[in-house]
């Protein structure tokens, strides 16, 4: 066993400590809306990386740059930037009004009572089609909100539905950011990772169905929701989740996706011809926060493993967790607590992308299993945690649409993430895994 350095881990606890706390402070001492969203990242996790060069003094400065390099210089570093980019661009040429329009077809065509159950299942639509959670919650809360004035629905419900089925698509999407960071980080294909994630999010989801249906069929409802929609702007989104699935190449797929998009929106006049480079670029650079979290992290880990921060992280991982089942267990935990202490299911997948790898050669874990439980269990996290983005601009968009409603009025009817959970847990202990699955 590889002797490890429980002090090269510092740079890691300076950074939970300074944003955790800071996020905390901004959020609930002082009373700042998005508290936790006001505090740059990129600059919490530079004094981070300026903490792992002063340590390891044996190393000169020169040779921790060449570290540093090659970390950052990584193929799956490299591919998974590039990616980054490419869905950016993606989500910039066909912009995100087109899909309010299967939300408004569903209900117009579903009758009242099965409102919230559209909701969910739309909202897991849209965010499998767009990859981002935050994103499918800034378009369907306002119509969630809507049906519940409309229809009598408590407002809760209707929220914790949309977030629900919104971690369903950022769970499984092939553009989002969580799955390009687990697939790359663990080098395993982005189909092999849905097929396993989904066999546990599907469970989850169904039994989702069930439970919000059982409460809607006992509410006192009445109203309907109307609104005008175009389905012609969807094609785009349709052709990245078909190619995904299927297994054609994410850079061919993202490709196809910005051609049709380009072609459709500037077609139909929800572009114009003169807007389009520009709003590609507007999506390129939303991108560039998370480009360079992964650029600093990966700086960050190399260092910390040169100095033997992840092999002391792995030892107490294994003196924990001695089975494969615990191994898998112990996988979930990290990410876990890496997603509580950043309110970030990118970076906390990011951050333990390394250590996972490790522990994934020790306990003889498939790469696409290891990237399966990053996701999904960074993902359940991210979902209830009161102080996500998800949740914070749920109920951001409640507010300005004049409907008071807090964090812990939604988290009780967060059954997704809670499904997905015991989904997740039932998979790794109960269920026997089969042989010659491969990586």
């Amino acid at each position: 066993m590889e002797k490890g350095n429980v002090r090269a881990l510092l740079p890691i606890g300076v950074f939970l400590v300074l944003y955790l706390g800071l996020g905390v402070l901004f959020e609930y001492a002082l009373g700042i809306s998005m508290g936790f969203y006001s505090i740059p990242i990129v600059v919490v996790f530079l004094v981070a990386l300026m903490v792992a060069c002063f340590q390891n003094r044996a190393l000169p400065f020169d040779d921790k740059l060449v570290v540093m390099g090659r970390g950052i210089g990584d193929k799956t570093i490299v591919t998974m930037i590039l990616i980054f980019m490419a869905a950016g661009v993606f989500v910039g040429t066909v912009g995100r009004d087109s899909a309010e329009s299967v939300a408004y077809l569903m209900l117009s065509i579903i009758p009242a009572e099965f409102s919230v159950v559209v909701l969910f299942v739309v909202s897991c639509f849209v965010s499998l089609s767009m990859g981002t959670s935050v994103g499918t919650i800034t378009l369907i809360t306002p119509i969630a909100v809507a049906v519940s004035a409309a229809s009598g629905f408590d407002l809760p419900l209707c929220v914790a539905s949309v977030m629900g089925g919104a971690m369903f698509g950022d769970n499984l999407s092939f553009i989002s950011d969580t799955t390009i960071a687990a697939c790359q980080g663990q080098g395993c294909q982005m189909k092999d990772k849905f097929r396993e994630n989904f066999k546990i999010a599907l469970p989850a989801a169904l039994v989702t169905i069930v439970v919000i249906l059982v409460l809607s069929l006992g509410s006192d409802i009445s109203g309907t929701v109307h609104n005008d929609y175009d389905l012609v702007q969807l094609i785009p989104y349709l052709i990245v989740l078909v190619g995904g699935i299927v297994g054609v190449n994410v850079f061919v797929v993202l490709l196809l996706g910005i051609l049709t998009g380009s072609i459709i929106m500037v077609a139909t006049g929800a572009t114009a011809p003169t807007d389009l480079l520009a709003n590609m670029g507007s999506g390129a650079a939303g991108m560039f926060e998370t480009t360079m979290v992964a650029v600093l992290v990966s700086a960050i880990c190399a260092l910390i493993r040169e100095y033997g921060g992840f092999a002391a992280l792995l030892n107490g991982i294994k003196s924990l967790f001695r089975s494969k089942k615990g191994g898998q267990l112990g996988m979930g935990l990290l990410v876990g607590a890496m997603d509580i202490a950043t309110a970030n299911n990118t970076v906390a997948i990011v951050m333990a992308n390394p250590i996972a790898a490790d522990m994934a050669k020790t306990y003889g874990i498939t790469r696409r299993k290891t990237a399966s439980i990053l996701d999904t269990f960074s993902c359940v996290f991210q979902g209830v945690i009161p102080y996500g983005a998800q949740m914070l601009v749920a109920i951001s968009a409640a507010t300005e649409l004049g409907y008071a409603v807090s964090a812990f009025q939604i988290i009780p009817f967060l059954f997704y993430p809670f499904l997905l959970l015991a989904s997740s847990l039932v998979f790794i202990f109960l269920v026997p895994e089969k042989e010659g699955e491969g990586n």
